[in-house]
């Protein structure tokens, strides 16, 4: 090019080349507007164990399209993907990884799928001065800083359940836990951490049961030990194994409490498996009411973050760029959000070295395996990162792990619905806005009886008018407003109410078999009800006012009767029982009224007197109604003590754990009866067969000293053979390695005492006391 630079003044050139020539003047004047890659290696599943894949890949090429486009981020760079697809198979990521680490051009990130590649990918990376960043890995043993040095994801790790478990455990005063799980290792270790967790939050973990593939021996021994909150850990399948044993040991109704984990899908107990034998229908009956804990993978809330999209944006134009695909049957839907803010949490951090590596002379286009101040920029910008990312707000913990929200929901009526939130940034747990509580107290109905409340307390201003105030030839509408105000009033705020209890008292003296009808009757019902009762009221009062019109004269006061006549249209009194409950609700206009109207016949002659307590008898029992009503709803919502009776509820049954301690002492002293037993015949079948290998061992020992004696000692020595130095070299294009700055665990630096040169096993030199430790 510069070449060219200096020839060309000197030619003459024609005017239809003058565009060229500037052309090639300006790229050899500006040589640096080009933009400098920087590649990531990748490994996407898109089929196996999980084809996470399928959405996460179109999710980091939006926000790599993204970045590529913003000028205020890596200005000078371009991110370029490089990715295989690793079918979730460590073998096969194995084969991959070396391609991506032999291949030109250098990789200066990775980025793994599953738990499985990324547990191989992170230990490896450390060699070549790598870092990992992984979307969709949950394994808890990813977080170990020893092992994995330069690890981060932007899944959170599987044990960040175990806070929100512990939280709920605590505010429901429980102090004794069951667990049962499936034997692998991510949920070993959860369960591990768990445990930890529990003890120190004073919770006892006193049944732990495992199985395999087959749970009903596990459960069994669930029911058998009495175990009634119970945590399971296992995948969807091995799910409805358990509760098709569930099922039939009858673990499930008001007296347990299952925890389960809230990846499954929504209707995963209702789909056929031929490994089980329970119909969708005890399937239903079994998980009912039980509690899930799930990573919120999608920011709830409606907030632009660094990409300058929503939640909802983003999902929309990962459908369409899906190009219509059903979500359900699309691999890695749910940690689309996770990929994306994967690849904006890498251009983040590169763009945040940019400053801090140009001080020190360096480059990120200078990166190479082998360059350590690059990777430690990129560690030190990884660790500090904070920004609202469309799963939520991206920060690390110091292992690495993503520090997100827990999304807690209840299974009720067949489907899941959401009761709270846990943040573990703060450790808040909150409530869902949709408070229960209020949602079956019908908030409709309450606004109707609020409103008839305001209306009959409005109706207090007209009973006091008099003479010095309104023309006499207005007081017959003024009567009559104040008729109807009190009239609609009272209709409106005790029909509501009304209405209300007679469903209550439907519901619980109906038979069992109608029951659950009743219990989701239908809200249009319920207004129809009151529509009616308040229809009727204005008839009555059209009628009235037709009929028998009011009017004043000098001697009567008609306000008296208009209110004691009026009052008897809707006062009521109601009483339901059941189950030892008593379920009552005594309107107080009923008892003011048995009271208010002989008061007010006595008191007719004196109008102060008439009006203060006819006034007074409204609006005591105005606010005395808005009391009983509103009161305990805002008390539970400041509390947020919603579940609290179906806590206390489950905690009176659990207390039988405790009064059947002696029974499970002696079934315990049985069992371990039985395993002495067993365990004392194994030592004697461990005994007989250390002393044939004994016999065998001195048998060959003095047939080798036989052997020894007859042959010649004068053989030559064997020759040792020098390994060729080239077969140790390193791979071409890479320094021989140096000494390695992270520290490694004492479990994968020091061999056992078995295996020294100066304590070989080996035939000649085999002991018996040797051999008491390979059998215990």
């Amino acid at each position: 090019m510069a070449g060219l630079c200096q020839i060309l003044p000197r030619r003459s050139v024609h005017r239809y080349s003058l565009t060229l020539t500037l052309t090639v003047l300006l790229s050899c004047s500006y040589p640096a507007l080009g933009k400098k890659k920087l590649y990531i290696g990748a490994l996407f599943p898109m089929s196996g164990g999980w084809p996470g894949g399928q959405a996460c890949l179109p999710a980091a090429q939006m926000a790599l399209d993204l970045v590529n486009k913003r000028t205020d981020i890596l200005p000078d760079y371009e991110l370029e993907l490089i990715h295989y697809d690793s079918m979730c198979d460590p073998g096969e990521a194995t084969k991959l990884l070396y391609d991506l680490l032999y291949t030109e051009p250098i990789k200066i990130v990775l980025m793994p799928g599953c738990s499985s590649v990324s547990t191989l990918v992170a230990e490896a990376a450390r060699m070549w001065n790598l870092i990992v960043l992984s979307y969709g890995s949950s394994s808890p043993a990813l977080s170990n800083r020893q092992r994995f040095p330069t690890f981060f994801r932007t899944h959170p790790s599987a044990t960040l359940h175990n806070p929100t478990r512990v939280q709920l455990f605590q505010k429901w005063k429980w102090t004794k836990i069951a667990t049962i799980q499936q034997t692998t290792e991510v949920f070993t270790s959860t369960l591990d951490d768990l445990e930890e967790r529990v003890k120190e939050a004073g919770i006892e973990i006193s049944v732990r049961q495992s199985f395999l593939t087959d749970p009903a021996v596990a459960v069994k021994n669930l029911k058998r030990q009495d175990a009634r909150i119970i945590v399971g850990l296992f995948y969807e399948t091995e799910a409805r194994k358990v509760f098709c044993e569930v099922f039939k040991e009858k673990l499930y109704g008001k007296k347990y409490v299952w925890f389960l984990i809230g990846w499954y899908a929504d209707n995963w107990f209702k789909i056929k498996d031929p490994s089980i034998n329970c119909t969708v229908e005890q399937m239903t009956e079994a998980v009912e009411g039980h509690v899930t804990t799930e990573i919120v993978m999608l920011n709830p809330e409606t907030v632009r973050g660094a990409s300058n999209l929503t939640s909802q944006e983003f999902l929309a134009q990962l459908m369409s760029k899906l190009g219509g695909k059903n979500p359900e049957e699309t691999g890695g839907f749910q940690e689309a959000p996770l990929a994306y803010d994967a690849v904006w949490a890498l251009a983040l951090a590169f763009n945040k070295t940019v400053g801090p590596l140009k001080a020190k002379g360096h480059r990120l286009e200078d990166f190479n395996y082998n360059n350590r101040d690059i990777t430690s920029e990129i560690y030190r910008a990884m660790n500090t990162s904070s920004f609202e990312g469309v799963s939520g707000h991206v920060v690390f913990d110091a292992q690495g792990s993503r520090m997100a929200w827990t999304l807690i929901e209840q299974l009720q009526g067949g489907s899941y619905k959401k009761i709270g939130y846990y943040d573990s940034t703060k450790g808040n747990l909150s409530w869902y806005g949709n408070d229960k509580y209020i949602q079956n107290s019908q908030p409709y109905l309450n606004n109707m009886t609020a409103v008839g409340c305001m209306m009959a307390l409005a109706a207090v201003f007209p009973l006091g008018i008099d003479g010095l105030h309104v023309h006499r030839r207005q007081f017959p509408v003024i009567c009559q407003f104040r008729l109807w105000l009190l009239g609609l009033g009272f209709s409106l705020a005790y029909g509501s109410m009304f209405t209300k209890i007679w469903w209550v008292h439907t519901v619980f003296t109906k038979k069992d078999e109608k029951k659950d009808k009743r219990k989701h009757l239908e809200p249009w019902k319920l207004y129809a009800t009151v529509c009616v009762l308040l229809g009727i009221d204005i008839l009555s009062l059209m009628i009235w006012q037709i009929v028998d019109p009011l009017h004043i004269t000098v001697e009567t006061d008609p306000s008296n009767f208009d209110f004691l006549a009026h009052g008897d249209l809707t006062c009521f009194f109601f009483c339901s029982k059941r189950n030892k409950h008593v379920v009552c609700l005594c309107s107080f206009p009923q008892v003011l009224c048995m009271i208010t109207a002989p008061v007010t016949m006595i008191l007719s002659s004196q109008q102060d007197a008439s009006f203060a307590f006819a006034s007074l008898a409204i609006v005591f029992s105005v606010y005395i109604t808005l009391v009983v009503l509103f009161v305990p709803k805002m008390r539970r919502l400041i509390t947020r003590g919603e579940w609290q009776s179906d806590a206390q509820e489950t905690m009176k049954t659990g207390s039988s754990t405790n009064n059947n301690d002696e029974e499970k002492s002696r079934q315990l002293e049985r069992e371990n009866k039985e395993l002495q037993k067993i365990i004392q015949e194994k030592e004697e079948r461990v005994s007989e067969l250390r002393n044939q290998l004994s016999e065998r061992q001195a048998l060959r020992s003095r047939r080798r000293a036989s052997t020894v004696t007859n042959q010649n000692h004068s053989s030559p020595p064997i020759a040792i053979t020098q390994s060729d130095p080239r077969s140790l070299a390193h791979p071409p294009g890479y320094p021989a390695p140096t000494s390695d700055p992270h520290p490694v665990p004492p479990t994968f630096t020091n061999s056992s005492s078995l295996y020294q040169p100066d304590s070989k096993i080996s035939r000649n030199n085999c002991h018996t006391s040797r051999l008491q430790l390979l059998y215990k």
